[in-house]
């Protein structure tokens, strides 16, 4: 099983590199297992961004994130991985992903990771 890869993420030019503008995908069926139990687990992506040159193309995203339904990962890592690869591509001005995942044993975690130029 390889590991989720940065490649399939595609952009396009910003219509308006000249002005800062907030752009916000919300993605609410993010999957991924548990690297213990090997269990689903469920999130809700909110990604948040002030676009440089470059935007997300929207079904790129899409199939970017799907390749995590089969990764054992933590939420921690997942979230920063996930930031970690969009802003290698897109090089924004900002950005932050929260990550909501749903209870598990009666525990909700929340984790956001910022970026900023």
């Amino acid at each position: 099983m390889t590991q989720p890869s940065r490649d399939i993420l595609q952009t396009f030019d910003n219509p308006h590199p000249g002005r800062d503008y907030t752009i916000e995908i919300v993605c609410p069926e993010f999957t991924s297992l548990c690297p213990q139990t090997g269990q689903p687990d469920f999130g809700t992506l909110t990604l948040t961004y002030v676009p440089e040159g470059k935007c997300v193309e929207l079904k790129s995203l899409k199939l970017y994130l799907q390749q995590y339904r089969s990764e054992g990962i933590f939420y921690e890592d997942a979230t920063n991985r996930i930031l970690d690869d969009l802003v290698a591509v897109t090089q924004p001005r900002r950005m932050t992903l929260v990550a909501a995942f749903t209870p598990r044993g009666g525990i909700t975690t929340k984790v956001t990771a910022s970026f900023e130029k």
